[in-house]
């Protein structure tokens, strides 16, 4: 990967020689994960309500960190518990191309540009989506320099 990311909640994302999972424990620093801060929350909350999602709460905040040159290659996320609650994905800083593909990689990506500010909700039969975040191209954000970060909220356990 070449993203730095990082957690809040009660439990986070992490990824070592034993794999993909959430997890109650920073790896790094042997503690629980720093609380999910309630504007995220209700960001989130909110998000999921107007997409159609009433009810979700999530319990983890995966953040995301982008500089030039980073990517995300097509994935899906198929590690919470209940494939009933939607992803809700939050954009800052620098813009870039999400690719939204479909139920197998082979199916080619839309391409959407996202900006600073801009929120992404799925779920339902999309839930399971292929997705990923093109190469980041170079520049300057205002509020966030050479960085573009994400945040992507979900209900694991």
């Amino acid at each position: 990967m070449s993203v730095a990311m990082t957690n809040c909640g009660s439990v986070g994302w992490v990824t070592d020689r034993t794999g993909y999972r959430y997890d109650q424990i920073d790896p790094t620093t042997g503690k629980p994960w720093p609380e999910m801060p309630e504007v995220f929350a209700d960001l989130a909350m909110r998000a999921a309500d107007e997409a159609g999602f009433a009810g979700f709460v999530p319990d983890a905040c995966l953040i995301n960190r982008y500089k030039a040159g980073a990517r995300m290659s097509l994935h899906q996320d198929r590690n919470e518990r209940d494939f009933g609650q939607p992803i809700v994905s939050i954009s800052l800083g620098l813009p870039v191309i999400f690719l939204w593909g479909g139920d197998t990689r082979s199916v080619r990506p839309q391409r959407i540009l996202l900006d600073h500010g801009d929120g992404l909700v799925w779920g339902g039969p999309a839930r399971k989506t292929y997705h990923g975040v093109h190469r980041l191209a170079a520049g300057h954000h205002p509020l966030t320099g050479e960085f573009r970060f994400n945040l992507t909220f979900r209900k694991a356990r």
